[in-house]
């Protein structure tokens, strides 16, 4: 399924877990970018949902993937112990 590039008012509350007055506030706020189409209908542009969401991320994707961790065995006396 290919992704639209408009989403209605309920579709963008729905994606961004808010309800659909926090929408019409952010888009008031200029936090998204919307337009009217047709008849007045609002439409917000996906790729503003997208910046609002990697523009308030916490937890930073790591750029590389995470080394693992290399197993050292035990030697000595606490070897003994196991």
């Amino acid at each position: 399924m290919v992704e639209q590039p408009l989403l209605r008012v309920k579709e963008a509350a729905q994606l961004l877990q808010v309800s659909k007055w926090t929408i019409y506030r952010w888009i008031d706020e200029g936090r998204l970018n919307a337009t009217k189409i047709g008849g007045g209908s609002l439409r917000i542009f996906r790729v503003s949902v997208t910046a609002l969401v990697e523009g308030n991320r916490t937890d930073p994707r790591p750029q590389e993937p995470t080394p693992h961790l290399k197993a050292v065995p035990l030697s000595g006396r606490r070897a003994m112990k196991r």
